[in-house]
């Protein structure tokens, strides 16, 4: 009896370790050089520890040697790659911030930012392009220099900020997200997160992935698309392609949406697919937008 329980722990234990082997899930899209330098400058930090009573040199460099340096680390870091590369990644790639919410609003102004699940408060719920269903939880799987926004209540306001080093996949089928982070508790070091923790709010991407509902009074990238393909059909002058979504805009949706049979107080996701669809017809039909090629 003895020597079968054995036997079977034995088994429990091999089945364990089986199941925690992974592999990595490949991204789809080339992985930029300047993510590469990004992780090889946070992976040369994993074991930093934060001096006495929170002093981190990230917080110095910022101005706050005291401060939660979640935020700071990952600056830090993108300033170290433009510093070493030449590169211009900070506060254009990637945010230059400190305070709680910014980042993630950084993220959304230009446009790269997926919610994990629900919707992006004061905008809407997202889709992932080329795709016609509202994102669900676990639809995006993040790539490698992505930013993953967490709480650490049941709210919706940001509480830290990991570094996406790659995701991987167990033989059970889950998804686990490997990120370099800082300040959690009190260094820099590598962490491993389910893709269904609830904890997580969603991610700053490197591309632009998602498309998102728009209204009134929205500013941003993705409102710069939206004027840009309303103005090149006609529907808005282009002083109005601002950013900024403003009564032309508002009334420009309004007469597209009468000319297509849309009704919605808003610019949803069947404004935009029908927009996006006339775009690539007019395209199509357009001479400007050919591409010649010379034959010898």
């Amino acid at each position: 009896m003895k020597r079968l329980m054995l036997c079977i722990l034995f088994c429990l234990l091999l089945h364990g370790l089986c199941s925690a082997e992974e592999v990595r899930v490949e991204p789809p899209e080339i992985v930029p050089d300047y993510v590469s330098w990004l992780l090889e400058v946070a992976g040369e930090e994993v074991g930093y520890r934060e001096g006495d009573h929170g002093w981190s040199k990230y917080g110095d460099w910022a101005g706050e040697p005291y401060a939660q340096w979640c935020a700071e680390f990952l600056c830090w870091c993108v300033d170290q790659v433009d510093q070493r590369h030449g590169t211009s990644l900070l506060d254009r790639v990637y945010p230059l911030y400190s305070g709680q919410n910014t980042g993630r609003a950084w993220f959304i102004r230009a446009g790269r930012f997926i919610v994990r699940s629900g919707e992006i408060e004061g905008w809407g719920y997202e889709w992932l392009k080329g795709r016609n269903s509202y994102i669900r939880t676990g639809d995006y799987v993040p790539r490698p220099g992505d930013y993953v926004f967490f709480t650490w209540t049941s709210g919706t306001d940001t509480d830290h900020v990991a570094l996406v080093e790659y995701c991987a996949r167990d033989k059970s089928g889950r998804t686990w997200i490997h990120v370099i982070e800082g300040n959690n508790p009190s260094g820099v070091s590598r962490n491993v997160y389910s893709l269904s923790d609830t904890r997580i709010l969603g991610y700053g991407t490197v591309h632009d992935l998602a498309d998102v509902t728009m209204r009134f009074g929205n500013s941003g990238e993705k409102v710069r698309q939206l004027q840009t393909s309303l103005a090149y059909l006609g529907y808005l002058e282009s002083r109005y392609v601002t950013g900024n979504y403003g009564n032309a805009t508002a009334a420009a949706v309004r007469s597209f949406q009468r000319d297509f049979g849309i009704q919605s107080p808003i610019c949803n996701q069947r404004t935009q697919l029908r927009l996006q669809e006339e775009v690539e017809k007019k395209k199509d039909q357009d001479p400007a937008t050919w591409t010649v090629v010379d034959e010898d």
